[in-house]
């Protein structure tokens, strides 16, 4: 019971962390997988997890008027395509070489993380409308497949590339990011809950703790907030990375 309630509060951490910057799977999916869940269990789980908590940001951006809907909805057609395409796949890939993959792109991740630069309000003049939503739909589809195979670090790469590379506004690019990733996790769901993957109670259990992080996390939105979550997850990755290490080469030998 105690490392499930562990659980919860890291999942809770991570809703905040996602409503503000991004990179909240950085924690929980880290947490769901120290806790002693099996790695398609855990991706699964967190999906569950994540799109309670992400529903309610979305909500919130929503409301705010920051999902402009040339941008979103194109985006989440494209969205669907990937996650459904990349869940199918991590469902197909062995959970030994998944371990061995997460362990290469976590020291990546982390590196991001440490030396990447706060996201700024872009000060370039846009693209054509009609490059910006095909610039915004291919970038979804991408990242939707990524999210759908693995996911953490998702809303920190959409916000990156919707507000510099498309050069959205930062409310812009974070109501765009919320209305992708929620599509996302909740197509990933869909296909894991087909395959029967999902631990439930612990999903919802960590679900409510998410909404509660990412209600409040959304409503202090700043784009100085990366710079609270960055020394959290790193802490995380690096406790994360040290288990992946262990389990997969000094536990063997």
């Amino acid at each position: 019971m105690l490392r499930y309630a562990a659980i919860c509060l890291m999942v809770g951490l991570a809703g905040f962390v996602d409503s503000i910057g991004g990179g909240g799977g950085l924690i929980a999916l880290p947490a769901y997988i120290m806790g002693g869940i099996p790695v398609h269990q855990a991706l699964a789980t967190n999906k569950l997890s994540s799109s309670l908590g992400t529903s309610v940001a979305a909500f919130h951006y929503l409301k705010s008027g920051y999902m402009k809907w040339q941008y979103c909805i194109p985006s989440v057609i494209m969205a669907i395509a990937g996650a459904f395409l990349g869940s199918n796949l991590s469902l197909g890939t062995n959970e030994k070489i998944l371990s061995l993959f997460l362990m290469l792109l976590l020291p990546l991740i982390a590196l991001y993380v440490i030396f990447g630069k706060t996201l700024e309000e872009s000060t370039e003049s846009r693209y054509s409308l009609g490059a910006t939503i095909a610039i915004c739909a291919i970038s979804a589809l991408v990242i939707g497949f990524y999210d759908g195979l693995y996911g953490p670090g998702t809303g920190t790469f959409l916000m990156i590339v919707f507000s510099g590379i498309c050069h959205l506004t930062l409310n812009e690019a974070a109501g765009t990011t919320k209305a992708v990733n929620l599509t996302s996790n909740y197509i990933s769901l869909a296909v894991f809950i087909y395959n029967g993957q999902v631990f439930y109670l612990l999903g919802i259990c960590a679900g409510i703790c998410s909404m509660i992080g990412c209600y409040i996390g959304s409503h202090s939105f700043s784009k100085k907030g990366s710079k609270i979550t960055r020394p959290i997850i790193v802490c995380v990755l690096i406790l994360f990375l040290a288990k992946i290490i262990y389990e997969n080469l000094i536990k063997i030998n």
